[in-house]
């Protein structure tokens, strides 16, 4: 019979980050559990990102803004670095508008109450001389692990709106490791003990949750599957095994008319 875990220890756990161990599992089973866990955390959280920048005056990423110390890659490097929380599945326009000399940062965005800006702290420009003004437009949209700016160039993008590499995920990190324990007379039973870290918009353990239910509905689906096939087959089998029932009572009621 195959071991199934009795146990969950949460061995550390915050906003951003949580440690677990899963014991005890089936000879193989951690490497198996903890390898579907990863990649599904990695690769299947949605999340929000910043996914076009236009900056005002500003054609192509290749600019310099007088004024600003930052040229403008450095600045959607910054703005990519923007952690958000968002509560529609629309796409949201963000804004910037700052003027005198000072430095930006995600606190001075300006965003509707359906989006939270998460890092607050996180660097954009810097303005130097008093007398420019910086305005800027963010695109944010929700998604799903990573998408490249190649991908949004098929997309209708207005002149002086620069596509942005957006990284959906809030995952940041996962780690699992597999350690042998003893269960009754064998000691090659595993415990599974991952680490995940997010970015803070989503709690670890929600993103676990996720993830876990993720993989239930895929096991789910090709589960019924099989099972409805079964099940027709079976109703098949009756509905066979009846006509041949009544095949072989009609030549008995046939030979007793021949009489």
């Amino acid at each position: 019979m195959i071991q199934l875990p009795e146990e969950v220890k949460i061995i550390s756990e915050n906003d951003h980050q949580l440690n677990f161990a899963l014991t005890p599992l089936h000879p193989g089973y951690g490497v198996t559990i903890g390898n579907a866990l990863r990649r599904v955390l990695l690769s299947s959280i949605g999340g929000a990102a910043i996914t076009t920048v236009k900056i005002k005056d500003v054609s192509h990423e290749f600019s310099v803004i007088p004024g600003v110390l930052e040229d403008v890659i450095q600045i959607i490097l910054n703005v990519k670095r923007l952690r958000l929380k968002m509560f529609t599945d629309d796409p949201v326009i963000l804004t910037i508008n700052a003027s005198g000399a000072k430095t930006i940062t995600g606190k001075d965005i300006k965003a509707p109450s359906n989006i939270e800006i998460i890092s607050k702290d996180q660097h954009i420009a810097t303005i130097t001389d008093k007398k420019t003004t910086l305005e800027i437009e963010l695109t944010a949209e929700r998604g799903i692990g990573y998408m490249p700016v190649e991908q949004r160039q098929k997309e209708k993008i207005s002149v002086g709106t620069i596509a942005v590499d957006a990284i959906f995920s809030p995952i940041t990190n996962v780690n699992f490791a597999v350690e042998n324990i003893r269960v009754g007379q064998r000691t090659d039973y595993n415990k599974l003990v991952m680490d995940i870290s997010t970015d803070g918009t989503i709690a670890p353990r929600e993103a676990l949750l996720k993830a876990v239910e993720l993989l239930n509905d895929n096991f789910r689906v090709l589960s019924d599957a099989f099972v409805g096939e079964k099940t027709d087959e079976s109703i098949d089998e009756e509905e066979s095994e009846l006509v041949d029932e009544n095949n072989e009572a009609k030549p008995k009621l046939k030979a007793k008319k021949k009489k």
